[in-house]
């Protein structure tokens, strides 16, 4: 994945707010690549959700089924 979509900011505030002093660069950027990992991921199982119910169009369900999928809830 060559083309960051997430932007290291909110990353640095998320990690923040999870209670750390302070975050490095590399740290943020960690998380950016395991986030972005897991949402393309969780992209295409909805993607497949989609056409397994023969639409086009990716709904919040396909999405929330997926999430469920990916992170066990």
């Amino acid at each position: 994945m060559a083309e960051k979509e997430i932007s290291l900011a909110p990353l640095h505030r998320l990690i923040k707010k999870a209670g750390a002093y302070r975050v490095s660069e590399a740290a943020a950027e960690e998380l950016r690549k395991a986030l972005e990992d897991l949402a393309v991921k969780i992209a295409k199982e909805a993607m497949d959700y989609c056409a397994h119910a023969k639409r086009k169009t990716v709904k919040k369900e396909d999405v929330e089924l997926a999430v469920k999928k990916f992170l066990k809830e």
